[in-house]
Protein backbone atom coordinates (compact mmCIF):
# COMPACT_ATOMS: atom_id res chain seq x y z
CA UNK A 1 0.00 0.00 0.00
CA UNK A 2 1.06 3.16 -0.60
CA UNK A 3 0.74 6.73 1.91
CA UNK A 4 -2.29 7.69 -0.18
CA UNK A 5 -5.35 8.41 1.16
CA UNK A 6 -7.54 6.17 -0.93
CA UNK A 7 -7.52 2.20 -1.15
CA UNK A 8 -6.98 0.80 -4.43
CA UNK A 9 -9.97 -1.53 -5.61
CA UNK A 10 -8.84 -4.78 -7.88
CA UNK A 11 -8.79 -4.00 -11.05
CA UNK A 12 -12.31 -5.58 -12.36
CA UNK A 13 -14.46 -4.12 -10.06
CA UNK A 14 -12.87 -0.31 -10.23
CA UNK A 15 -13.45 -0.81 -14.29
CA UNK A 16 -17.03 -1.97 -13.23
CA UNK A 17 -17.27 1.11 -10.63
CA UNK A 18 -15.72 3.50 -12.77
CA UNK A 19 -18.49 2.81 -15.58
CA UNK A 20 -21.35 3.02 -12.82
CA UNK A 21 -19.71 5.97 -11.91
CA UNK A 22 -20.06 7.39 -15.47
CA UNK A 23 -23.72 6.20 -16.21
CA UNK A 24 -24.55 8.08 -12.91
CA UNK A 25 -23.15 11.18 -14.34
CA UNK A 26 -25.09 10.70 -17.51
CA UNK A 27 -28.02 10.62 -15.93
CA UNK A 28 -30.71 13.38 -15.30
CA UNK A 29 -31.38 15.38 -12.06
CA UNK A 30 -35.10 13.95 -12.61
CA UNK A 31 -33.44 10.72 -13.35
CA UNK A 32 -30.86 10.61 -9.99
CA UNK A 33 -33.52 11.79 -7.48
CA UNK A 34 -35.89 8.87 -8.78
CA UNK A 35 -33.47 6.06 -8.53
CA UNK A 36 -32.13 7.65 -4.92
CA UNK A 37 -36.25 7.59 -3.84
CA UNK A 38 -35.95 4.20 -4.77
CA UNK A 39 -33.07 3.05 -2.82
CA UNK A 40 -34.48 4.96 -0.16
CA UNK A 41 -37.94 2.80 -0.20
CA UNK A 42 -35.78 -0.43 -0.45
CA UNK A 43 -33.88 0.34 2.62
CA UNK A 44 -36.67 1.17 4.73
CA UNK A 45 -38.58 -1.62 3.86
CA UNK A 46 -34.97 -3.95 4.70
CA UNK A 47 -35.20 -2.36 7.65
CA UNK A 48 -38.93 -2.95 8.35
CA UNK A 49 -38.78 -6.52 7.56
CA UNK A 50 -35.48 -7.19 8.90
CA UNK A 51 -35.35 -4.58 12.40
CA UNK A 52 -39.03 -3.11 13.13
CA UNK A 53 -41.60 -5.89 12.53
CA UNK A 54 -40.25 -9.03 14.59
CA UNK A 55 -39.58 -7.10 17.52
CA UNK A 56 -43.48 -5.50 17.09
CA UNK A 57 -44.79 -9.14 16.85
CA UNK A 58 -42.77 -10.32 19.91
CA UNK A 59 -43.85 -7.17 21.99
CA UNK A 60 -47.72 -7.75 20.23
CA UNK A 61 -48.10 -11.58 20.89
CA UNK A 62 -45.78 -11.33 24.46
CA UNK A 63 -48.76 -10.64 26.78
CA UNK A 64 -50.90 -13.72 25.25
CA UNK A 65 -47.73 -16.06 25.83
CA UNK A 66 -47.12 -14.38 29.53
CA UNK A 67 -50.96 -15.64 30.47
CA UNK A 68 -50.62 -19.24 29.02
CA UNK A 69 -47.79 -19.66 30.69
CA UNK A 70 -49.27 -18.48 33.85
CA UNK A 71 -51.84 -20.93 33.63
CA UNK A 72 -49.58 -23.24 32.45
CA UNK A 73 -47.63 -22.97 36.28
CA UNK A 74 -50.63 -22.29 38.50
CA UNK A 75 -51.78 -26.04 37.23
CA UNK A 76 -48.73 -27.01 37.92
CA UNK A 77 -48.14 -25.66 41.24
CA UNK A 78 -52.09 -27.11 41.99
CA UNK A 79 -50.28 -30.75 40.32
CA UNK A 80 -47.16 -30.46 43.08
CA UNK A 81 -49.89 -29.26 45.88
CA UNK A 82 -52.60 -32.38 45.33
CA UNK A 83 -48.97 -34.57 45.15
CA UNK A 84 -47.88 -33.17 48.30
CA UNK A 85 -51.14 -33.17 50.22
CA UNK A 86 -51.69 -37.26 48.58
CA UNK A 87 -47.75 -38.18 50.08
CA UNK A 88 -48.80 -36.43 53.12
CA UNK A 89 -51.88 -38.72 53.51
CA UNK A 90 -52.12 -41.74 55.82
CA UNK A 91 -51.93 -45.00 54.13
CA UNK A 92 -54.94 -47.03 53.41
CA UNK A 93 -54.89 -50.51 53.55
CA UNK A 94 -56.04 -52.65 50.82
CA UNK A 95 -59.50 -52.86 52.51
CA UNK A 96 -60.28 -50.03 52.74
CA UNK A 97 -58.55 -48.83 49.19
CA UNK A 98 -60.62 -51.57 47.49
CA UNK A 99 -64.18 -50.15 49.53
CA UNK A 100 -63.25 -46.37 48.14
CA UNK A 101 -62.53 -48.23 44.34
CA UNK A 102 -65.86 -50.16 44.73
CA UNK A 103 -68.18 -47.00 45.40
CA UNK A 104 -66.10 -44.49 42.68
CA UNK A 105 -66.78 -47.92 40.45
CA UNK A 106 -70.69 -48.41 41.63
CA UNK A 107 -71.66 -44.70 40.33
CA UNK A 108 -70.48 -45.46 36.82
CA UNK A 109 -73.43 -47.54 36.44
CA UNK A 110 -73.54 -51.11 33.82
CA UNK A 111 -70.50 -49.34 32.10
CA UNK A 112 -67.91 -50.55 34.49
CA UNK A 113 -67.14 -53.46 36.39
CA UNK A 114 -64.22 -53.99 38.90
CA UNK A 115 -62.77 -57.01 40.86
CA UNK A 116 -60.17 -56.95 43.08
CA UNK A 117 -57.79 -59.29 43.37
CA UNK A 118 -55.65 -59.09 46.55
CA UNK A 119 -53.75 -55.53 46.22
CA UNK A 120 -54.59 -54.87 42.46
CA UNK A 121 -58.20 -54.24 41.40
CA UNK A 122 -59.10 -54.26 37.09
CA UNK A 123 -61.64 -52.25 35.89
CA UNK A 124 -63.44 -53.01 32.96
CA UNK A 125 -65.13 -50.13 31.08
CA UNK A 126 -67.42 -50.50 27.92
CA UNK A 127 -68.53 -47.35 26.47
CA UNK A 128 -67.51 -44.84 29.46
CA UNK A 129 -66.88 -41.23 28.40
CA UNK A 130 -63.39 -39.77 28.74
CA UNK A 131 -65.13 -36.94 31.49
CA UNK A 132 -66.67 -40.53 33.55
CA UNK A 133 -63.07 -42.36 33.18
CA UNK A 134 -61.34 -38.84 34.26
CA UNK A 135 -63.37 -38.53 37.62
CA UNK A 136 -62.89 -42.06 38.15
CA UNK A 137 -58.89 -41.92 37.81
CA UNK A 138 -59.05 -38.95 40.11
CA UNK A 139 -61.60 -40.61 42.75
CA UNK A 140 -59.45 -43.78 42.57
CA UNK A 141 -56.35 -41.73 42.94
CA UNK A 142 -57.19 -39.34 45.79
CA UNK A 143 -60.07 -41.33 47.69
CA UNK A 144 -58.66 -44.87 47.33
CA UNK A 145 -54.68 -44.07 47.18
CA UNK A 146 -54.92 -46.48 44.20
CA UNK A 147 -52.14 -45.77 41.65
CA UNK A 148 -52.14 -47.00 38.06
CA UNK A 149 -50.38 -49.85 36.97
CA UNK A 150 -51.68 -50.87 33.13
CA UNK A 151 -54.04 -49.59 30.97
CA UNK A 152 -55.37 -51.03 27.91
CA UNK A 153 -58.03 -48.81 26.40
CA UNK A 154 -59.43 -48.37 23.01
CA UNK A 155 -61.88 -45.18 21.95
CA UNK A 156 -65.01 -46.05 19.99
CA UNK A 157 -67.95 -44.43 19.21
CA UNK A 158 -69.77 -45.06 22.64
CA UNK A 159 -66.84 -44.33 24.48
CA UNK A 160 -64.29 -46.01 25.52
CA UNK A 161 -63.61 -50.08 26.02
CA UNK A 162 -60.98 -51.89 27.63
CA UNK A 163 -59.21 -52.35 31.16
CA UNK A 164 -57.35 -50.56 33.84
CA UNK A 165 -55.54 -52.07 36.66
CA UNK A 166 -54.55 -49.88 39.79
CA UNK A 167 -52.71 -50.92 42.81
CA UNK A 168 -54.79 -50.69 46.05
CA UNK A 169 -53.61 -49.45 49.87
CA UNK A 170 -49.66 -47.88 48.19
CA UNK A 171 -49.20 -51.31 47.10
CA UNK A 172 -48.73 -52.70 43.28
Amino acid sequence: MSNGSRLALPAPRAASFGSLRARWQGMALRERRMLGLAGLVLGAFLVWTVGIQPAWRTLREAPAQLDALDLQTQGMRALATEALQLRDAPALSPEQSAQALRSASERLGAKARLTVQGDRAVLTVNGLSSGQLREWLAEARAGARARPIEAQLTRGAQGFNGSIVVGLGGGG
